[in-house]
C-alpha cells in the first residue's frame, strides 16, 4: 500500500474502521469547532465526551430538539420521563444566564438546551443535568462543570415521543409563577429584546417561521441524510417546484446535530399563517423527490452544487 493510501485510511472515520456512527477520523477538525484535530480535542482520551454528530438520533422528537437548541430563542415542550418521578419536567430553549437546569420551588425540573458547555454530546450532557436535577432540592440551580462521562444519554431518560412545544413571545415565563423584587428585570428585558418573533408552524414537523429585523424566514429542520435532502431540493429547484409564497428564495442550508436546516427567504409581510398551506404542498412534493432514484439531470446537478455551496450561520 502507498503512502498516500496509507494516509486516506488513517484519516478515516471510525465508523470506516468499525466504530461508531458519526464520529470523525483522528486528524480531521474537531465538529466541535474548536479550530484543533479531532485526536487534540473531543478525541484525546482526556476525559471529554467523544463527539457525536447526530446526538439526538432514534427520539421521535429530534428534530425540534435541534430546532430548541439551535435557533428557537424562546419555547418550553414538557418532558415525559421513562421511570416514575415525583417531579415533572419542562424543556426550555434557554433559562436565565444559559444555566443548564433549575429546579424550581414546586420541585418542576427546567431543563435548558442552549448553554455555555459543550462536551461533544448533548445528549450525554442533557442526561447528566437531568439526573442531577431530579436529586436537586427546590430552589436549586443545576450545572455541569464537567465532562459527563458514562452516564445516561436523553435517549435513556426521557419516552420516546414527538415534543408538544410552545413558543412564547419573549422569556416572561420565567418569572411568570414567581415573584420578582426587581432583580431579574433587567436579564428580562435583555433577553426579550434579543428574542426574534418566531411561530412552530403546525402544517410539517419542526418548521419555524421567523422575523429578524426587516427580514422574514422559514427554517425547517429535516431528518432525512443530508445527501439525499441536497438531491431531493435540487430536483424541486430544477423543477421550478421549490417555491412557497411568490417571491421567495431558497437561498441554503445550515447543518445541526447531524441534520440539515433549508432556509428560504420570505417577502416581506408574508407571515407564518401564509405558508402553511404551501409547506404542507412542499412537504409532499419533497416526499416524491426523495422517493425518486433516478440519475440526476446537468440542471438538477447544477443546482444541488449551487445549494451545497451556500452554507448558512445558524442564526
Amino acid at each position: 500500500m502507498g503512502k498516500k493510501s496509507r494516509r486516506q485510511r488513517s484519516d478515516a472515520t471510525p465508523t470506516e474502521q468499525g466504530g461508531p456512527e458519526g464520529a470523525v477520523g483522528p486528524r480531521q477538525p474537531c465538529p466541535c469547532g474548536s479550530g484543533r484535530r479531532y485526536k487534540a480535542c473531543h478525541g484525546s482520551g482526556d476525559g471529554t465526551t467523544p463527539y457525536v454528530a447526530r446526538p439526538f438520533a432514534g427520539l421521535a422528537a429530534e428534530t425540534d430538539l435541534v430546532a430548541l437548541k439551535e435557533f428557537v430563542p424562546a419555547a418550553t415542550a414538557p418532558l415525559s420521563l421513562r421511570e416514575e418521578h415525583e417531579r415533572s419536567v419542562l424543556l426550555c430553549s434557554l433559562l436565565p444566564g444559559a444555566a443548564p437546569a433549575m429546579v424550581r420551588d414546586d420541585g418542576t425540573v427546567w431543563l435548558g438546551m442552549q448553554v455555555q458547555h459543550s462536551y461533544g454530546d448533548p445528549s450525554r450532557d442533557l442526561g447528566a443535568v437531568l439526573e442531577r436535577a431530579l436529586e436537586a432540592e427546590p430552589g436549586s440551580l443545576v450545572g455541569l462543570p464537567e465532562a459527563p462521562g458514562d452516564g445516561p444519554r436523553l435517549q435513556d431518560l426521557v419516552a420516546d415521543e414527538p415534543l408538544t412545544v410552545q413558543v412564547h413571545e419573549g422569556f416572561d415565563y420565567w418569572l411568570a409563577d414567581v415573584d420578582d423584587d426587581g432583580t431579574m428585570a433587567a436579564v428580562l428585558e435583555q433577553a426579550n429584546d434579543a428574542a426574534s418573533p418566531t411561530v412552530r408552524l403546525t402544517s410539517v414537523a419542526a418548521a419555524y417561521w421567523t422575523e429578524m429585523g426587516e427580514r422574514e424566514y422559514l427554517r425547517w429542520v429535516l431528518p432525512e441524510p443530508e445527501d439525499d435532502v441536497l438531491t431531493a431540493l435540487a430536483r424541486l429547484h430544477a423543477a421550478g417546484t421549490d417555491s412557497l409564497v411568490e417571491g421567495d428564495r431558497l437561498i441554503g442550508m445550515f447543518r445541526a446535530h447531524g441534520l440539515v436546516v433549508p432556509v428560504w427567504d420570505l417577502p416581506r409581510g408574508t407571515g407564518a399563517e401564509a405558508i402553511e398551506e404551501p409547506l404542507d404542498a412542499l412537504a409532499g412534493r419533497l416526499q416524491q423527490a426523495l422517493a425518486e432514484d433516478a440519475a440526476l439531470t446537468s440542471e438538477e446537478r447544477a443546482a444541488r452544487a449551487g445549494l451545497a455551496s451556500r452554507q448558512l450561520t445558524v442564526r
